[in-house]
């Protein structure tokens, strides 16, 4: 088997392993057999952005070679697919197939496909095995921790379960093929860790973003490594976000607002980009970090082409309305992750909404 990067993940439904590394795909049939036994069949789950790539063809081949009977289903991109409508068409899907107890289905694209696909597997037949593929930068926080969900018009992830992978195999050769915005758009996230867990992981962003821009595989390798490592220990300790798992909630306030109010316009890592400078705004004006933390992460994101402003269009009573109406909203009071220095970061449960809007406003106006 090839060479790469193996991390191990506690989790009370399974302890499980994530593989970050080259040439998996074509071994994702013998990785699958040697975790998830007896497999009767297989469901892979696709990207529809894929199909000009040869992805789906190596690890369909790869899991028949196995022995595991494979139907693969392709879903439309984008977040509209995280909905009860497509879920239903997987769900008819896997009765068609003869899916069965022991069968697993399997995630091959981003985010969006991973939530999807592990939110099936979580519900069919009240639980079947999962595995992840993830092929976008964006997909390596989704994939780790087993968080699965769709979204209803009201508001992303509103409906969802915790159900673990069996295994997480990320090949990051596939990342060859990834526009410049969405390799942007998935440094975020290893961004956010490094200002909510490690303080030598964002110094280290900082020295090599250009390399990342630039789809370095080496440092694409490294960067992987390390943020799946900061996610797998917090989501070991905390694994149904009762304390520091909430830690990594840092910028989504804000950027499921921005996601709800606008499905489509940004990405969702650039959602985050927007989120964790608002939040950061709000630390600094309650005194609970300085004006530094503000200027390194400016300085990251913009090294990392990511956006740091709210259009003027969006309306900043909407967006604290969408706030109200997030899952991490409690009695609707307004909850943030807000960093108190790069590396450290606490948890406000009911942040005023004045300071809020003026935290907002001040994002749009800066355009």
């Amino acid at each position: 088997m090839s060479a790469h990067h193996t991390l191990y993940v506690q989790s009370t439904g399974g302890d499980y392993e994530v593989h970050i590394g080259r040439q998996l795909l074509a071994e994702v049939g013998k990785r699958v057999q040697a975790v998830c036994k007896d497999v009767t069949s297989a469901l892979l789950v696709v990207d529809e952005s894929l199909l000009a790539f040869s992805y789906a063809d190596t690890v369909e081949a790869s899991l028949k070679a196995g022995g595991m009977p494979t139907v693969r289903t392709v879903v439309a991109r984008g977040e509209a697919s995280k909905s009860l409508a497509t879920a239903d068409t997987l769900y008819t899907r896997c009765v068609e197939a003869g899916l069965d107890r022991k069968s697993v289905v399997l995630a091959l694209g981003g985010g969006v496909v991973g939530d999807l696909a592990g939110f099936v597997a979580a519900t069919y037949m009240r639980g079947v095995r999962f595995v992840q593929i993830p092929t976008t930068l964006l997909a390596h926080d989704a994939s780790i921790g087993g968080k699965v969900a769709i979204n209803l018009p009201q508001g992303k992830n509103l409906v969802g379960a915790f159900h673990p992978p069996c295994i997480v195999l990320y090949d990051v050769e596939t990342l060859r093929t990834l526009p410049a915005r969405e390799r942007s758009s998935g440094l975020a996230e290893a961004i956010k860790h490094g200002v909510i867990w490690s303080e030598s992981f964002f110094s280290w962003l900082e020295e090599h973003m250009d390399s990342l821009v630039d789809g370095d595989l080496d440092a694409t390798e490294e960067m992987l490594f390390t943020s799946c490592a900061i996610k797998a220990e917090i989501v070991s300790k905390d694994e149904t976000e009762q304390g520091v798992r909430a830690f990594l909630n840092f910028g989504h306030t804000v950027a499921h607002a921005i996601e709800a109010l606008a499905y489509g316009q940004f990405a969702h890592g650039e959602a985050v980009a927007i989120g964790m400078m608002t939040e950061c705004l709000i630390s600094v004006s309650l005194g609970r970090c300085d004006e530094t933390v503000l200027h390194r992460l400016r300085t990251l994101l913009k090294a990392a082409h990511l956006p740091q402003h709210i259009p003027p269009s969006f309306d900043v009573d909407a967006l604290i309305a969408a706030m109200r109406r997030d899952k991490k909203a409690t009695r609707q009071q307004l909850a943030f992750v807000l960093p108190t220095r790069i590396g450290n970061v606490e948890l406000y449960p009911d942040v005023e909404e004045t300071r809020v809007a003026t935290a907002l406003r001040a994002r749009r106006l800066t355009q």
